[in-house]
């Protein structure tokens, strides 16, 4: 039976992805004046790689393209020619090509055409300026003339690799154009029908080239099989001298030892030359092109994504372990439950600390599978420096430090874009030009600096840059004219920086495709709270910016207070709490409403109740003793009333949107150990639904 290709287009993707990542990643730290042979050689064989799998897969586009790419590398790393700055900026272009192409693909979607096109007679222009400039006298140019031999001899385990020797002759026949190919099978080493392996390639060929066709161009179709084949090329003409051998090439296939000669184009003899390549894929019908992507209709939405993780073998190796001790546990207190009594109570006790202290064990194990280097978030941050700096007319080094942190991978994904937003902003608003550094005694070329290390159960993610910092005083007199702030109001600088992070706010004076329409970083603060995490600036005039995030590691697990309200559970996130306090009524100062506020050192601190929120007991309810709870959320405190604090504990949090319907003030919900459903509150939600309190002015400021 036929082997279903398509349960390999999920790999075949990934490592495709993977490849131009390296591609991009090599090009980036490419220097074209001196560039090392070696760099060359690891963005040829990425993009091999890729040109391979796509045409073993059917996905004909893809391979096309990537071929045109190939050889301009491959006359690169042959010395042919010498990389040059636009040939850096035209191959990263093709990335972004070939990614969007397999993005296309993997979504079910036919790829682009329309910018592909465009990319490919760029490099085919390029190349065919290579062919005018060619001397007359190379040493090809006889085999051109009348044509070449071609000595095919497969390793053993060719099909094995996927790859279909009869389709690559397909490939060449329509090069050279029908009737000028002629094949020669040699079946001498293939063994009787009774001992024969079907996955194994035992048959040799020649190919007889009657077209005056640049060997070059033939070499291409084979150069993906170089690895699993011995190849030699024989100019027609019977100048043996220029031959060309590839691999390790034993005796050529004879003429004399020929079991068929048939032009590639007469299917059917071609198939009963190929028994080997049959047997693999009997239900193939040899008379079909190579096999196209199948089209589809563009889907009105994104296809259901499919992804996974590369684990070291340690961390899988440490969960077998987990396990293992799990299933001893468990067999202990299976042999304890078969014949108790009072008298193995102390020996079931120690069985269940035992099953809990593993059970803990193989819960961090698991989470440990799921944590990835943060390099994966960062390492597509080198582009878009460049490109960005390039459009921008600015100098500017991108520092990265901390890779290897670690990051749960689904904050990692859903991360990227808030990243993104604080990049492009520092390289906008927050380096200055060229110029104006020089003028500032500073270097022309700025610093963008991102940084990641574990802070507690969090990880902190810092953006800075060495730019001009933020303008104060622009900020207010942007923020009042918008209407955002009273004109009157005294702020610090620290509540100025805050109010970038207003909807709709911006001091760009020009809108642009980098910024100025007055979207991104609310958007980047509401993308971060929706992950549980907080941002904060700190800025100085003429010295640079910092954005400072903190994020939990996972979104699985959440290290919880739980407090109790009237006769119900709920849990606060541990991040989110600055101090519990004892209080009484008396302390409160009503502002309006049911609005009160206490004063907690300098500041005025607004009073939720949660009992009233969510109704609980009676509005008109008094309560002299409460124990207060105060929280930050998006940079501001907020204090909390509750009845009692119950302990801290990590939860597994359950989405309450999913399987109920989302709910104000709640972010999801969790089951405690008695079975008890406990909902986890959300302290963003929670506090915009308070009338706003103007800040006390600490003493030092009333005097000025």
């Amino acid at each position: 039976m036929s082997v279903d290709l398509s349960q390999f287009h999920q790999v075949f993707f990934e490592e495709s992805f993977e490849g131009l990542d390296v591609m991009e990643s090599e090009l980036l730290d490419m220097d074209p004046s001196d560039v090392d042979d070696e760099t060359v050689n690891n963005i040829f064989r990425a993009a091999h790689s890729i040109k391979g799998g796509a045409g073993t897969f059917g996905f004909m586009p893809v391979s096309e393209f990537t071929h045109v790419v190939e050889t301009l590398l491959d006359e690169i790393r042959a010395g042919k020619r010498s990389m040059e700055p636009r040939y850096v900026d035209l191959f990263l272009q093709s990335v972004d090509c070939l990614r969007g192409m397999l993005s296309d693909m993997q979504d079910g979607n036919e790829p682009e055409t329309e910018r592909p096109a465009e990319l490919r007679t760029e490099f085919e222009t390029i190349l065919g300026m290579a062919q005018e400039e060619q001397p007359a006298e190379d040493a090809s140019a006889g085999g051109q003339d009348a044509g070449w031999i071609i000595d095919v001899k497969p390793h053993t385990d060719l099909l094995m690799t996927g790859n279909e020797p009869f389709r690559m002759f397909r490939e060449l026949q329509e090069l050279v154009g029908e009737g000028n190919l002629e094949v020669l099978a040699n079946t001498d080493d293939t063994p009787e029908l009774t001992s024969l392996n079907p996955e194994d390639c035992t048959i040799h060929w020649r190919l007889t080239v009657t077209a005056a066709t640049p060997v070059e161009e033939i070499k291409a179709i084979f150069e993906w099989v170089e690895d699993e084949c011995d190849l030699t090329y024989t100019p027609l003409a019977g100048d043996s001298a220029n031959a060309e051998t590839v691999a390790s090439s034993d005796d050529a296939a004879s003429s004399g030892d020929a079991a068929l000669v048939a032009p590639v184009a007469d299917a059917g003899a071609a198939e009963s030359a190929a028994p080997a390549a049959a047997a693999v894929q009997p239900e193939a019908s040899p008379a079909d092109k190579p096999v196209k992507a199948a089209k589809a209709p563009k889907a009105s939405k994104k296809a259901a994504e499919s992804s996974s993780i590369r684990v070291s073998i340690d961390k899988v190796d440490s969960l077998i372990n987990m396990v293992g001790e799990l299933v001893i546990t468990q067999s202990m207190l299976g042999q304890l439950g078969q014949d108790f009594d009072l008298s193995r109570l102390a020996k079931l006790q120690e069985g269940l600390s035992q099953l809990e202290q593993n059970t803990r064990e193989l819960q961090e194990s698991v989470m440990k599978i799921r944590m990835m280097p943060i390099s994966f978030a960062f390492s597509r941050f080198p582009r878009l420096v460049r490109d960005l700096g390039g459009q921008l007319g600015k100098k500017v080094l991108l520092e990265t430090i901390g890779e290897q942190t670690e990051l749960d991978k689904t904050v990692m994904e859903k991360i990227n874009d808030p990243l993104v937003h604080l990049v492009r902003n520092s390289m906008d608003h927050g380096l200055e030009t060229t110029e104006d550094r020089i003028a500032a005694g500073k270097s022309e070329e700025g610093t963008i600096t991102l940084n990641a290390y574990h802070q507690g159960g969090n990880i902190v993610i810092e953006v800075a840059d060495d730019g001009a910092g933020l303008n104060e005083d622009r900020i207010l007199k942007k923020a009042i004219e918008k209407g955002l702030v009273p004109e009157n109001n005294s702020l610090t600088p620290e509540e100025i920086h805050n109010l970038i992070f207003l909807p709709g706010f911006s001091t760009a004076e020009a809108v642009s495709d980098i910024s100025g329409r007055g979207v991104g970083m609310d958007v980047v603060r509401r993308n971060i709270q929706a992950l549980n995490g907080s941002i904060e600036v700190k800025s100085q005039r003429s010295v640079g910016s910092t954005f400072i995030i903190r994020l939990p590691l996972t979104l699985a697990i959440l290290d919880g207070q739980l407090v109790r309200v009237c006769e119900e559970t709920y849990i606060f996130p541990l991040v989110s709490i600055v101090e519990s306090i004892q209080i009484h009524r008396s302390s409160l100062n009503h502002v309006t409403g049911s609005q009160y506020v206490m004063q907690l050192r300098d500041e005025y601190i607004p009073i939720v109740r949660l009992d009233e929120i969510f109704g609980l007991r009676d509005a008109s309810d008094t309560v002299d003793e409460m124990m207060l709870v105060v929280v930050e959320g998006d940079n501001e405190k907020i204090g909390i009333v509750v009845d009692d604090l119950l302990g801290q504990q990590q939860v597994v949090i359950k989405s309450l949107e999913q399987n109920y319907q989302k709910v104000s003030g709640i972010s999801g919900a969790t089951i405690l150990g008695d079975g008890t459903v406990a909902l986890i509150i959300d302290i963003s939600s929670i506090g915009k639904n308070i009338v706003p309190v103007k800040r006390k002015q600490p003493r030092s400021e009333k005097a000025a």
